[in-house]
Formats: structure tokens, sequence, C-alpha cells
């Protein structure tokens, strides 16, 4: 008997690889996306954006530095009224969101398919429903699929329940099998080989599509291992195999062939044709997997690839090979090309980015001086006694640099333009002396000049 190859031997595939670190933006991006679409005005305050995302894992302050790096998906601009940095998306953004929601409720038939074959291929014709709805973005579902999937298809789904100890278990079940539907793709890829390329059938009949990543050493060994195994007979994963007797080792090794099937098939039914291995270990009953799921498809690497990278080894991605050609989908589909479109807003470049002015213009020394000097020229032109050449000192001195005005009118002297208007005490034009609020004290009753015309400027003002 020929030997397997050795679990602990394993090629790593940058073209996977390279891939599932755009994935790990991706998936970051998203949760910022709910994040500020769950507001009411659809923006967030960039403080309170932090204290949030540090509910999905991220680190504190990490989020505004974050938002940063893509301008063509986060919008950062000034509140006109609270004068806080605020966030919202872009309309490139919304429009990838709506067009994602529009590729999705066009495939609700197909979704439909998909959750059927996955049901006949589950023991006993039934899943749990929680694990549905871990895998449901996978499965190119709707949130609420329970809702608009199952109760509008009664002849095709029914809801059970099942009393545990700690609560009530919800079981999603399979009205009636559809013969049609128990058909697998690669069973369709073999009979396209036979047809087109005049394939033997005895060669073709239970093979599988390999392709050994680059770098991969093939023994004398393990070539006779797989030439047998690509002949091995095994059941179909739509069969029923509650009947059959699997103490054998003839009947073991049919029954290792099918899991592989089943894999295959059941990554054939996902919107990107991969899934984590976490994600699919939760159907482990249901399609009689092994306990060590990792190291029996490092067996299989010419038909699978497992990827680590994207999350510090945390999680392990399952590619279908096949389906993979330079890290696109040789055969896309309107939602998978809806989320690349979000993947392409990532690896924009920054620069190209066209950033709101007043966030380039934010805090600047420059902005304060023009907002000082409009104020003063507003407030100045109310006196009818100031002539239109004081008005033009003023602006020079202003644009001289902030605090070195000093307007002479009547005896008294107006100094530190950068306080005028902002009273202590509440309403800037009630407290008379806090305006202009000199270093020096200013005595407001020694002359008459300036409050009668402190007095005119708030009658016109309260006009």
């Amino acid at each position: 008997m020929s030997q397997k190859p050795n679990v602990k031997v394993r090629t790593r595939d940058h073209g996977f690889d390279d891939y599932m670190e755009v994935c790990k933006k991706v998936r970051k991006v998203e949760k910022f996306e709910k994040i500020i679409l769950s507001q009411p005005n659809q923006s967030i305050c960039i403080a309170r954006l932090d204290t949030l995302a540090r509910r999905h894992g991220m680190k504190m302050f990490e989020s505004g530095g974050f938002v940063l790096k893509f301008p063509h998906i986060f919008e950062i601009f000034e509140h006109p009224v609270q004068r806080l940095l605020w966030c919202r998306l872009t309309s490139a953004a919304l429009q990838q969101i709506e067009e994602e929601k529009a590729a999705m409720a066009a495939q609700k038939v197909e979704a439909v398919t998909r959750l059927r074959k996955l049901l006949m291929m589950a023991a006993g014709g039934r899943v749990r429903l929680e694990h549905i709805q871990h895998m449901s973005q996978e499965l190119g579902l709707p949130e609420d699929f329970e809702s608009s999937i199952i109760f509008k298809n009664p002849r095709y789904f029914r809801l059970t329940g099942e009393d545990t100890k700690y609560a009530k278990t919800k079981y999603l079940e399979i009205v009636e099998r559809d013969p049609q539907l128990g058909v697998c793709v690669i069973e369709k890829l073999r009979e396209q080989d036979y047809r087109e390329r005049g394939k033997s059938e005895e060669n073709i009949r239970f093979s599988f599509i390999v392709n050994f990543p680059p770098g991969f050493r093939i023994s004398k060994a393990y070539r006779i291992f797989v030439f047998k195994w690509q002949r091995l007979p095994y059941w179909s994963p739509y069969e029923d195999i509650s009947g059959h007797d699997l103490r054998s080792l003839e009947a073991h090794r049919r029954l290792e062939k099918r899991v592989v099937a089943t894999i295959h098939e059941f990554l054939n039914l996902t919107v990107e044709k991969k899934i984590t291995l976490e994600k699919i270990a939760h159907l482990r009953h249901s399609f009689y997997l092994p306990n060590k799921l990792k190291n029996f498809l490092l067996q299989y690497q010419g038909i699978f690839y497992i990827s680590t990278r994207g999350n510090k080894g945390k999680l392990h991605t399952i590619f279908l090979r096949e389906a993979y050609k330079k890290g696109e989908l040789i055969e896309p589909n309107p939602l998978y090309l809806a989320r690349r479109k979000l993947v392409k807003l990532i690896m924009l470049s920054p620069r190209k980015a066209t950033y709101d002015e007043s966030l380039v213009h934010y805090m600047k020394d420059k902005d304060d001086e023009q907002v000082t000097r409009e104020y003063l020229e507003r407030s100045v032109r109310l006196d009818a006694n100031v002539s239109s050449e004081n008005i033009s000192n003023l602006s020079q001195k202003v644009s001289e640099g902030p605090g070195q005005v000093s307007l002479v009118h009547g005896g008294n002297a107006f100094e530190d333009t950068q306080s005028i208007g902002r009273s202590r005490g509440g309403n800037p034009f009630e407290d008379t002396q806090s305006i202009g609020r000199s270093r020096g004290d200013i005595d407001m009753k020694s002359s008459n000049g300036p409050r009668e015309n402190i007095e005119k400027i708030m009658m016109r003002r309260n006009q």
C-alpha cells in the first residue's frame, strides 16, 4: 500500500496568502462601515467611533488612524456646529454597499438552491439554524434570511425545535429532496472533460482536479498514492450512507474520499469558494468530518489550500484551488464582483484622494486670523462714526498677527481681538466690559464714546 503525504510537510502559496492580507483589511473596514451606518445620520464623531470600535476588537486610539488610511471609503469632516471631527462614508463606499445589496437581492433564487443543496448533504437533512447564521455571508444569504428565504419557501424548508438542558435549539430541515439537485459540480466537470478532451472514462470517473502549489515536492510513493486514490470509488455527498456498513477498511477509504468530495461541493456552494476552518467545523457531525480536520486537509494540498495569514494565525481559511487563478475567481458571480469593488477602494492610493478643505485647514492660525478679521469688520461697520481708513488699518493689523490690534476710538483702546465676543458670563453682548478683554484694566465709564458705540452695536444686532 502506498503511503500518504506527511502532514507536517506544508508548502505555502503566496498568491492565496497575499489575498488573505487584503481580506484582513476588508474585515476591519466592514466593521467600521457597520458602526457608521448604524448611527441615525450615518455619521459619527471620531471619539465616539473609537469607543465603539474597541467593542469589536480594535485598540484604543486606533480608529482615527485607521480611517485616515482609506480616504476613498471614509470621509472626515468638521462638524458645522460642534466644531469636532466627524466621520462618514464616501459616495463611492455607499454606492458599493448598494450594489452589493442589489446583487444579493437579485440572486435570492440561487441562495435558495444553495441552501437546499446544503441540507441535502447534511445527515438527516437538517442543520442547526445557528450554524447557518455563522456562515450566511459566505453562502450569500441576507441578514434576514430566516424571514426572507425560509418562511417564504415553506415547500422547501421547515423549522423545528429541540429542547435541550439550557435552551431550545432550532433546526432547519429540508422538506423534500430533489434528485436534480443531487449532482455535484465535480461530476459536471468530469463529464465536460470526457466530452471535450476525450479522456478515458476509467481515469476520470472518480477523479478530482489536482493543482499542487509551487515548490511542492512530489515523491514517487506519493505519485502512486495519488494515482490509486483518483480511481477509488466513493459515495456521493448527497447519498444517504446511514444504512452502509462502515467497519471495513475499504469502506473507511471510501468514506474518507467522500469527505473530500463533501468539502469540495460545499466550497462550490460559497460565493468566493472559500471559508474559514472554524466555520466549517460546525458541520462536523452533519458532514461526517474527522476531528483533526486541518491535518486531514493537509493531505490533499493539490485540491485545497489552508492559509493562516490575515489574522496572526488565529484563523485558517480553506480555498478551493481549482476555482482561483492569480488571486481571482475563474468564474465570478455578481455578488463576488460587487464585493471586489470594496477591495479596489481599499487598494487605491491615499494620495489620489480629495480631502475636505475644512479638514486640511483645521486648527490653522490662518483660519483664526481670517475669522477674527471678518468678525471685526462686521462689527466695526455697524458703527457709522468709524471711517473706511480705520477699517483697512484694522484689517492690516489683524493680518500681522493675533493680539496686535488696537483700535483707538473715543480715547479708549480695545486689545486682544481673539477674545472679542467671548464673555465668561454667558452672552457675549451682555457684559460690555468683557468685549476685548484687555490684559490691563479698562475703565469703560471713563468716556461716553465707546459705550455709546457698543450700545448702538447691541441695539442693531438685537434688531
